[in-house]
C-alpha cells in the first residue's frame, strides 16, 4: 500500500509534505525535521490524550498530521541519499511495507489496550513509541554530512601541496613552465574565435526555480496523477467497505475492521517489488503500468459481491487481497521514478538545483497529490455507493485506472 502516514491526516498533510520537502532540501543536518516532527508528535498526541474539548483535539490531529508529514517527507529523501540506485527500490519496498505494518496494527493494538487497560494505557504505548523514535532520529548518520567529511583533504596534506606550489612559484622549473605554456597555446589554438568563457553558474536556471523545473517534466504530472488516483482509490473503501460488510453480510464492528486485513496483508510483497526494479530497472513503467491495469478487472469484478453467502464473502476477501498486490507492486517503481526523473533533471540542467538537490521537494509534492487524494476519497466514495450503488462505484474507480496505465507507459521512462 502507499505510505499513508502522513495522509492519514486529512487536510493538514495534503500541503506540509511540499513545504517540509523544500526545507528539508535547504538544511543541512536532517536531525532538525526530524526532531521538529517528533516534537510535533509528542505536543499532538499530549493534546488528544489530556483535552476535553473538541477544538483541542482537532489542533492535535492537525499537529499530528504535519508532523507525520515531515517525518516521512525527510525518511524518503534520507533513503535515496543513502541507498545507491541499484538498492533503492528495495529498500523503498521495505519503508512501504513497515509503513503499513504499523498503520495495520496500531488500531488493533490500541483497541486491545483500551478495553484491557483503560484509558491512558494506549497512550502509554504511544508517548513509548516517541520516546525510542526522538533517541533514533538523535543518533541517525546524514549521509550528506558523512560524504562531505570523506571528500575533505587531511590538513596536513593541504598545507604541504601549498607549500610546494609557493616553492615552484619562487623557483620554477624550465620544463614545467615550457608544458604549462605549450598547454596555454593549445587552448587558445582550439577555441573558436567567438568563444566565450562559460559562466560559472547559471542564473537563468536558478531564476526558473525548483518548482518550475520539476513542472517542466510530464513525469511529474503523471506521478502526483498516479499518486492521487491510487489514494482516491484505497480511501474510498475507508468509508465504503465497512458500511458495505454490516449491511451485505450483517457483520459487527470487529468484523467491519478486520475486512481490512486482506487489503493490507500483500503489503509483505513491497521488498520483493523493489527487487524487480532494482533487478530490471528498464522494465519499470511495465511494471507499473501492467499493476495498473490488473487492478481494473478487480474492481470491476467487486460488482459480483451482492448476497450474504460463503462464496461471496470468499470472494471479496479475495478481490480485496489481489487489489493490495496490484498496489503493493506499484509503490516501489512510483517512488524510483521519482528520483530518477529529479537525476535527470539535474543533469540536464546544471548548477540549477542549489545545495542539496530538490529530491526532498519532488516527494514531498507526489506525498501532496497522495494527501489530497485521501481527502477526496472517502467523499467520493461514500457519494457514488449513495446515489448509484456498490457495483457503479467499483467500476467507477476502475475506468481511471486504466488511463493511468497508458500514461505511464507513454511518459516513464
Amino acid at each position: 500500500m502507499f505510505s499513508q502516514t502522513p495522509s492519514a491526516h486529512g487536510f493538514p498533510s495534503s500541503l506540509s509534505p511540499a513545504i517540509c520537502g523544500y526545507i528539508t532540501d535547504r538544511v543541512q543536518k536532517r536531525q532538525i525535521p526530524f526532531l521538529t516532527g517528533v516534537a510535533a508528535v509528542a505536543v499532538g498526541t499530549a493534546l488528544l490524550c489530556e483535552s476535553t474539548h473538541v477544538a483541542w483535539w482537532i489542533i492535535g490531529r492537525i499537529l499530528q498530521g504535519a508532523a507525520a508529514a515531515i517525518i516521512w517527507t525527510t525518511g524518503m529523501n534520507l533513503l535515496v541519499d543513502t541507498f545507491a540506485n541499484d538498492s533503492l527500490g528495495q529498500a523503498m519496498g521495505y519503508s512501504s511495507m513497515a509503513t503499513v505494518a504499523g498503520t495495520t496494527t496500531g488500531p488493533l493494538l490500541g483497541g486491545v489496550l483500551y478495553e484491557h487497560g483503560g484509558y491512558y494505557a494506549p497512550f502509554i504505548l504511544a508517548f513509548g513509541l516517541i520516546g525510542v523514535d526522538f533517541f533514533l532520529r538523535v543518533v541517525i548518520i546524514d549521509p550528506r554530512g558523512r560524504k562531505s567529511t570523506e571528500n575533505e583533504e587531511p590538513r596536513g596534506h593541504g598545507r604541504d601541496r601549498n607549500a610546494e606550489e609557493k616553492h615552484n612559484d619562487h623557483h620554477p622549473n624550465p620544463l614545467q613552465e615550457e608544458k604549462r605554456a605549450s598547454s596555454k597555446a593549445w587552448d587558445r589554438l582550439s577555441r573558436p574565435s567567438n568563444y566565450d568563457e562559460p559562466p560559472a553558474e547559471q542564473p537563468a536556471a536558478r531564476r526558473a526555480g525548483k518548482f518550475r523545473l520539476l513542472f517542466s517534466s510530464p513525469r511529474m504530472f503523471v506521478i502526483l496523477w498516479v499518486y492521487f488516483l491510487v489514494s482516491v482509490t484505497v480511501t474510498s473503501f475507508d468509508s465504503v467497505l465497512p458500511l458495505f460488510v454490516r449491511d451485505t453480510f450483517g457483520w459487527t464492528q470487529t468484523a467491519q475492521g478486520l475486512i481490512f486485513i486482506p487489503l493490507m496483508v500483500p503489503n509483505i510483497l513491497d521488498p520483493v517489488s523493489g527487487y524487480l526494479v532494482d533487478r530490471w530497472p528498464a522494465c519499470r513503467r511495465f511494471q507499473s503500468s501492467t499493476a495498473l491495469f490488473a487492478a481494473v478487472p478487480v474492481l470491476v469484478c467487486m460488482r459480483y459481491v451482492t448476497d450474504n453467502s460463503m462464496r461471496d464473502k470468499v470472494l471479496l476477501c479475495a478481490l480485496l487481497m489481489l487489489l493490495g498486490v496490484c498496489i503493493g507492486f506499484l509503490e516501489p517503481p512510483i517512488m524510483v521514478e521519482i528520483s530518477s526523473m529529479v537525476e535527470d533533471l539535474e543533469a540536464r540542467n546544471p548548477g540549477a538545483f542549489d545545495r542539496g538537490g530538490t529530491t526532498a521537494l519532488a516527494y514531498g509534492i507526489s506525498n501532496s497529490a497522495f494527501a489530497a487524494g485521501s481527502i477526496t476519497g472517502p467523499f467520493l466514495g461514500g457519494f457514488i455507493r449513495d446515489r448509484c450503488g456498490w457495483a457503479t462505484m467499483s467500476w467507477t474507480l476502475a475506468m481511471p485506472l486504466g488511463i493511468s496505465g497508458v500514461l505511464v507507459l507513454l511518459f516513464f521512462r
